[in-house]
């Protein structure tokens, strides 16, 4: 390898595949960035066994070749070269590699190819084409619903359904939910339904663009998400996720139409008087207008009312945990926004047509 390449390409590069790379595994490899050339194309890969990234850079060099580097240094010299320079990778002997950029020069020791994890294959036959802003916008509104706590291990990723022409995506905590469900375009040729981790869905979001497509493949317990200039392959999580279209309630009479914006930024600040010990804040819905409130003991008290349209003239008092209106009410798109309720102990519901649902449960108001 003996290639030339703008410090701006090559750190970018870096950055798509760094969240891979773990420094804890007792597997030195893994803390090692694969870096490889086969004359037409630059490849930069990382895996932490679990999840692999891959970018992949349009570049002549007229020496093929392969290392893998230590990535934090690495990554520590590379952006530490002045802007705007070329810099010379060439692989020397004993398993170094030559870093040149102006008056700078570095060499670095590295690892062989060989030890490096081969990534797994996948058969292009069972292919599913999404347009990335789609995908990106499915994720968005569901990713913030997946359960942190490993306890119950399958919700700490999205239930991802290929199923005819739909796709679907599903996110749960237990004490809350988001489903969406989208065309596919053209019917699939296979049938999945598999659950994806949150790290894996949070590294596809960050490679989505809102122009172009992704193609997503499957084996038996990996998925592999295929971008122009990057990939992304994952372990799936293994389990049963709960039955959740039973959870969702159908549509109440009762709806709130409040102007999205002005109903987060009312949320958003009323919580700023929520603690660890007392989370829910009050809202007292009648039929113009909502008043948000918070009254922690020890702390303060914080009040504010949003016009709303009603569709009930019986007063109704709910409590919910601010975080998870915030959730949604971010990632939505609209003007305005339609919450359902139903009583004081019965979950809200937020809808955007037939494809999306958010089910939030209520908190106990302390008098």
């Amino acid at each position: 390898m003996d290639l030339l390449i703008q410090k701006e390409i090559l750190a970018n590069g870096l950055q798509i595949v760094q969240n891979a790379i773990t420094q804890k595994s007792s597997l030195p490899i893994l803390s090692n960035i694969l870096l490889e050339t086969d004359g037409k194309e630059f490849k930069l890969t990382a895996t932490d066994l679990d999840i692999g990234i891959c970018s992949m850079i349009p570049l002549a060099s007229e020496q093929p070749g392969a290392i893998t580097v230590p990535s934090k240094k690495f990554f520590d010299i590379i952006r530490s070269l002045p802007d705007n320079n070329d810099v010379n990778l060439s692989i020397k002997k004993n398993n170094s590699i030559s870093i040149k950029s102006g008056k700078a020069q570095f060499k670095i020791l590295g690892l062989p190819k060989e030890d490096f994890p081969t990534l797994p294959l996948f058969e292009d036959k069972d292919a599913v084409t999404v347009p990335q802003k789609e995908l990106k916008e499915m994720f968005n509104l569901t990713d913030f619903a997946i359960s942190k706590d490993d306890a119950r291990h399958v919700l700490t990723g999205v239930l991802f359904t290929i199923k005819g022409d739909s796709i679907s995506v599903v996110a749960t905590d237990g004490r809350r939910m988001a489903v969406i469900k989208k065309k596919a375009g053209k019917k699939a040729a296979t049938e999945r339904e598999v659950v994806i981790p949150l790290k894996t869905v949070q590294e596809v979001k960050r490679l989505l663009g809102d122009e172009g497509e992704v193609k997503i493949q499957f084996n038996d317990n990996q998925v592999l998400f295929s971008l122009p200039s990057s990939f992304v392959i994952s372990r799936l999580i293994e389990g049963e996720y709960p039955d959740y279209q039973k959870v969702i309630p159908e549509k109440s009479a009762k709806v709130i139409t409040v102007l999205r914006e002005e109903f987060l930024s009312a949320v958003r600040r009323v919580s700023i008087l929520a603690d660890q010990d007392s989370q829910a804040i009050r809202m007292n819905i009648q039929k113009t207008k909502m008043t948000l409130s918070k009254n922690t003991p020890y702390l303060g008290e914080a009040r504010e009312e949003v016009s709303v349209e009603y569709t009930d003239d019986k007063e109704l008092e709910i409590g919910f945990n601010p975080r998870y209106l915030m959730d949604v009410l971010r990632n939505l798109e609209g003007e305005k926004v339609s919450f359902e309720v139903y009583d004081s102990t019965k979950p809200g519901v937020i809808r955007k047509g037939d494809e999306y649902t958010y089910v939030a449960l209520p908190m106990q108001l302390v008098a």
